[in-house]
């Protein structure tokens, strides 16, 4: 089947408060739309930090996925999960399972491994009732907006993940590594520069330090990459906090971020980073059918509280290797 020319069946829609629309002619094959388009949307992905396509109605997993494969140079396959995820076939998988009514905040997916995703690929097959938009946030914009003394530290130090595995929080050792096999988990912290500790109990605990400031490795725009604020304990609502504190102590919370020398990080430094997302942040509801591609150093994405069942799909592709990032970012914190 041939495909179309490739240009927008229609004018990109830029209105303030939004990402660009990009309204697509229905054709009955989306697949062979994406391959056509690729180019275009790989193109105002770069330029536009996201671009969400409607009218592709997309309706199940298999159509996405034959669309991502399309868009992608490579499907990856995610490593250091912090969410459980469905996996609906090689590189496709549902949005991390996070409570409905609690907000996933503005992040860079996978931001805290050696090899983060460049590109994000997005499916809505079903909208919610309400809410669970996928916003996005520019995060040079963001990174100009953030006082220079702050950002300034951080990129001295960088930033420090710290990890607890659990059965009950977040994702498993398995989900995370792909394997149970301690020795195969130490081989790829050992590969990935990642601090690691058995615990008696078996459970494992990590450190790694990444850079925070990322170059884009198209435009070489400095952008805030990372996920600093996300991962922070004074994110999460104050009851789960208060709860997961008194069931693990405050040194083995399943996840938390610290400066990149060790320091914790302020309640109030946590609070300014999500206001000033917030400040940057646009917004489009998902209609069953859409297609959102989003670039990954560009920009920040979150996922706001719903009511109703919701299904998005996302695929992951263009890894930005560590050549790419802030000198001494692989270290880590002693």
């Amino acid at each position: 089947m041939p495909h179309p020319p490739a240009t927008p069946p229609l004018d990109l829609n830029l209105l303030p408060g939004t990402p660009p629309v990009l309204l697509a002619e229905p054709t009955g094959d989306a697949a062979s739309w994406a391959a056509g388009y690729r180019d275009t949307l790989r193109t105002l992905a770069v330029e536009h930090g996201a671009v969400l396509v409607r009218g592709l109605g997309l309706h199940d997993a298999d159509q996405a996925g034959a669309v991502f494969r399309h868009l992608a140079t490579g499907l990856l396959t995610e490593r250091e999960a912090f969410a459980p995820r469905r996996e609906y076939a090689d590189g496709v998988y549902s949005s991390a399972k996070w409570p409905p009514y609690q907000p996933m905040c503005m992040h860079h997916e996978l931001s805290y491994t050696l090899d983060a995703p460049g590109l994000l690929l997005f499916a809505c097959l079903t909208a919610p009732g309400s809410g669970g938009a996928t916003a996005v946030a520019d995060a040079s914009a963001v990174l100009d907006a953030l006082p220079a003394e702050l950002t300034g530290r951080f990129e001295r130090e960088g930033w420090l993940l710290t990890r607890s595995y659990n059965d009950e929080v977040g994702a498993s050792l398995t989900e995370a590594f792909g394997t149970d096999d301690r020795r195969a988990v130490e081989r790829y912290c050992r590969g990935h520069a990642i601090d690691f500790a058995w615990q008696p109990d078996g459970g494992l605990r990590t450190r790694q330090r990444r850079g925070a400031v990322l170059r884009h490795p198209v435009t070489g725009h400095r952008c805030w990459f990372n996920q600093i604020a996300f991962l922070n304990a004074w994110t999460m609502d104050p009851e789960v906090r208060e709860y997961l504190t008194d069931l693990y102590g405050a040194d083995a919370l399943p996840f938390d971020t610290r400066y990149g020398g060790g320091d914790p990080i302020g309640e109030d430094v946590v609070q300014l980073l999500n206001t000033v997302y917030e400040a940057h942040t646009a917004r489009e509801p998902w209609q069953p059918g859409d297609l959102m591609v989003v670039d990954n150093v560009r920009t920040a994405h979150s996922r706001e509280p719903y009511e109703g069942p919701r299904e998005v799909l996302v695929a992951m592709t263009d890894a930005v290797r560590p050549t790419a990032r802030v000198p001494g970012a692989e270290a880590i914190a002693s």
